[in-house]
């Protein structure tokens, strides 16, 4: 058995997270996942990118203006709202990173960059965890820490890989969804599953399925760190002849989702 090597005065796995300033849906998501890790491990620090849902740069009012053409003005005023009281009354990611006294990291350049994975060796990581990281990471990065990067994806893989997983899975009517926490490799949510479980879909409505996705993947990420820190690697394959793949979805694509009787919220 391959067990994790510690270093004086630390515990467990030395963990470096990577996720979106997102409180829509991922900064609450954040918050529950270091608390649970740090009962057992160490995160050695936090990388912060920017919010971005499209999988690709662009400006905010760009970003604002896809939203409203794509999903309607009924999302884009729910979002409006909750994005306007997290700020107002939730504390941010970056007020509960200083709270715990982890390390916040905001990069200049693309992370895969050599300036940027300077940075990151420097907190001498075992594992890398991405939530909602929302660039490609390239070999140079998912293999800096010993035990590579494991990465969060709310579908049962290799189905449904690709964006907005939990979209495509309403608007086929699936039954059930699930949630993969696997380690990367150089294909796109194609490396080997650690962690895979089922979730039934309670309600047929988009932002409640969201909810349930990420709540389990929390569990899930941590179910993994444990496995990975007790040297149990036997994985789930990830069949690249059983998958299926999706984009961001098109304005023709929303109206298909709510004529299967599915709702956004």
């Amino acid at each position: 058995m391959r067990i994790c090597r510690t270093r004086s005065g630390s515990k467990g796995v030395r963990l470096l997270l990577i996720t979106q300033d997102d409180p829509l849906f991922i900064t609450d998501s954040i918050k529950s996942l270091i608390t649970e890790l740090e009962k057992s491990h160490e995160v050695v620090a936090c990388i912060i990118l920017s919010a971005n849902p499209f999988g690709k740069s662009d400006k905010f009012i760009n970003k604002l203006l896809k939203i409203l053409k794509i999903f309607g003005v009924s999302f884009f005023c729910y979002l409006s709202l909750r994005f306007i009281y997290a700020k107002l009354f939730k504390s941010s990611l970056s007020d509960f990173l200083q709270r715990k006294a982890v390390p916040k990291i905001f990069l200049d350049k693309s992370i895969n960059h050599a300036d940027s994975l300077s940075v990151l060796k420097r907190y001498e990581p075992d594992l890398l965890i991405s939530v909602a990281g929302n660039e490609i990471f390239k070999p140079a990065l998912f293999t800096l820490a010993e035990f590579g990067c494991l990465n969060l994806h709310t579908a049962l893989l290799p189905k449904y890989r690709g964006l907005m997983p939990t979209f495509w899975a309403l608007k086929n009517a699936e039954k059930e969804i699930g949630v993969s926490v696997f380690l990367v490799d150089e294909g796109i949510d194609s490396g080997p599953i650690v962690v895979q479980r089922t979730v039934k879909i309670e309600r047929r409505i988009l932002t409640h399925t969201i909810a349930q996705t990420k709540k389990v993947g929390v569990e899930c990420i941590c179910q993994a760190v444990d496995l990975i820190s007790h040297g149990e690697t036997d994985h789930i394959p990830n069949d690249d002849e059983k998958s299926t793949y999706f984009g961001f979805p098109s304005a023709n694509d929303v109206r298909g989702f709510k004529q299967t009787g599915a709702r956004l919220l």
